[in-house]
């Protein structure tokens, strides 16, 4: 029987969101159908946003933020079970990929979950925050984004950050579990209730900043 779980590798690096791995991802997107798990490889989840290309394609950088919250937009809405497999550090936008799936499953012993934004002096765009504040609860986003605070595993999941954590090699077959038998939901019944439920978040996303 062939497994209704597709996972996306995001990468063995940093898994920042260079304009080439934003279209390898958005490629891999189109040909998911039952449920998605992502996961990087090595230290990583994903470190986010692509500084170094940005600074050397400043004049891009209205259009690069777009395609990042579009991304963010379209996993937010995915009409199959989602969940980051976070198996390392997540930060920034990394952390806000991880956010936009319907759960996140945390490795317990290595890896932070952070949105640095207070501490880099960058602030949230109205699109980011609203993804953010769509997934956590009042005190719990203000403990995670103006504070930049970095959450291990076990603070993670006392925060609300993630829903569960893991032991090392088990984060992707945990998140797989999570998901699995959530795999054969209609597609459009359950596009419909994420866009519904994250109306305003998408809004703000899809909103040029």
């Amino acid at each position: 029987m062939t497994d209704p779980v597709s996972v996306l590798r995001l990468g063995d690096d940093e898994n920042r969101f260079s304009p080439d791995w934003l279209q390898r991802v958005h490629s891999f997107l189109d040909g998911v159908e039952g449920a998605l798990v992502t996961t990087g490889g090595g230290r990583f989840y994903s470190n986010g946003l692509d500084l170094e290309w940005l600074t050397a394609h400043s004049d891009q950088a209205s259009q690069y933020v777009a395609d990042v919250q579009e991304l963010f937009a379209r996993v937010l809405t995915l009409p199959v079970p989602t969940v980051a497999a976070v198996n390392g550090h997540a930060f920034g936008a990394g952390a806000m990929l991880a956010m936009a799936h319907d759960f996140r499953v945390m490795r317990a012993d290595r890896g932070f979950f952070c949105f640095p934004e207070a501490d880099i002096n960058i602030p949230f765009t109205p699109g980011m925050a609203a993804l953010i504040q769509g997934k956590l609860t009042p005190s719990a986003a203000i403990a995670s984004m103006t504070t930049g605070r970095r959450f291990g595993g076990a603070e993670a999941l006392e925060t609300g950050l993630v829903d569960e954590i893991a032991a090392e090699g088990e984060v992707v077959k945990v998140a797989s579990e999570r998901v699995r038998a959530l795999a054969g939901k209609d597609r459009g019944i359950l596009g419909t209730i994420k866009a519904t439920m994250f109306a305003p978040a998408v809004t703000a996303l899809r909103t040029p900043a």
